[in-house]
């Protein structure tokens, strides 16, 4: 009966009580720290923007690892693979998007 708890379709395992319990603890923390920062206005607005950022790439790896489960394993390999397309996709897509902007706004301004 624990082995059904633990596994599911095609071998992938879940999160234990304890897994999640880490997770949340770690993403409540990691929101808690950009938004103390900007409500006290405790730094720069440059260092705000650092920390932030770190705070929100970090998140994404905890929610990664406790809530997805995505780790090194073999079995886990084709979802890293599409997850690395998809942050691919998104990039080129933001990216594109910001570099259209820029030039559409420095040939109309321009004049």
């Amino acid at each position: 009966m624990s082995s059904h708890a633990t596994t599911g379709h095609g071998g992938a395992s879940h999160g234990s009580l304890k897994s999640y319990l880490i997770g949340f603890v770690l993403s409540i923390i990691l929101t808690v720290i950009p938004f103390v920062m900007v409500m006290n206005d405790s730094a720069t607005k440059t260092t705000l923007i650092v920390v932030l950022a770190l705070c929100a790439v970090v998140q994404i790896m905890v929610h990664l690892v406790y809530f997805l489960h995505l780790d090194r394993s073999s079995e886990q390999r084709w979802n890293v693979v599409a997850l690395a397309f998809a942050v691919l996709i998104i990039a080129i897509l933001v990216v594109g998007s910001l570099w259209v902007m820029l030039h559409l706004n420095y040939n109309l301004m321009s004049h």
